[in-house]
């Protein structure tokens, strides 16, 4: 379906529906990394995915990956197409419980329109937090985490270039209520293992999956 941004732009939103011999009562709203839009193999793979497991999950793209542009927005454009696809959905829940996150840039600027506010929102879900630029550990991308008083669940490769696993863990400490970290062992920013770790990726991804619904029936059960 498409969401009004503004006067003038629109965004494409893909919904994919949890089976009905399995559903969690969730809907989790998913934003696309910088580099790509939610058609990437990784945000089908991870809908696609998770939907099997019994969530309601909704992709989108950006306004400027809609319109066919590499460059991202300005962050406040991003936070306002963002917080108008959340509104949006709002209205078509059903009763399900209000999850939003992302894949790096995605999941970003999740965390910062909920650390200003979003309704009903039950929690949030990162894949590969961007906690800073590659090699610049010193621009960290965390102060406004703690604003969120809402339960977050990193998933994070243990070497993942914009801030691994255990980078992550001391900032993920502080924060209340406590975030959950799930490590993926030798992962990148996307989850990618060398063969050396013995585990087929497509297994790499479905741990992962069960993870986060596991953790999303534990918050609403």
């Amino acid at each position: 379906m498409k969401i009004k941004i503004n006067e003038s732009e629109s965004v494409t939103v893909i919904s994919y529906r949890a089976g009905k011999s399995k559903r969690l009562g969730t809907t989790l709203v998913l934003g696309h990394g910088a580099g790509a839009n939610q058609t990437s193999d990784f945000m089908v793979n991870f809908a696609e995915g998770l939907a099997a497991c019994g969530i309601d999950v909704m992709t989108f793209n950006f306004v400027y990956t809609e319109q066919g542009r590499k460059a991202p927005d300005r962050a406040e454009k991003l936070e306002t197409c963002f917080r108008a696809v959340v509104d949006a959905v709002g209205n078509k829940l059903n009763g399900n419980k209000l999850f939003i996150g992302g894949k790096s840039m995605g999941g970003r600027i999740a965390s910062q329109i909920a650390a200003a506010g979003v309704d009903d929102l039950r929690g949030l879900v990162f894949l590969g937090y961007p906690l800073h630029p590659p090699g610049k550990p010193e621009q960290l991308r965390a102060e406004h985490l703690s604003r969120i008083r809402k339960p977050m669940l990193f998933v994070q490769g243990a070497n993942d270039a914009f801030g691994s696993a255990e980078e992550l863990r001391p900032i993920l400490k502080k924060l209340k209520p406590a975030a959950q970290l799930y490590e993926i062992a030798f992962g990148d920013h996307s989850f990618k293992v060398p063969k050396k770790s013995g585990i087929p990726q497509e297994q790499i991804h479905r741990m992962a999956q069960d993870h986060i619904a596991a953790w999303l029936q534990k918050l609403i059960s």
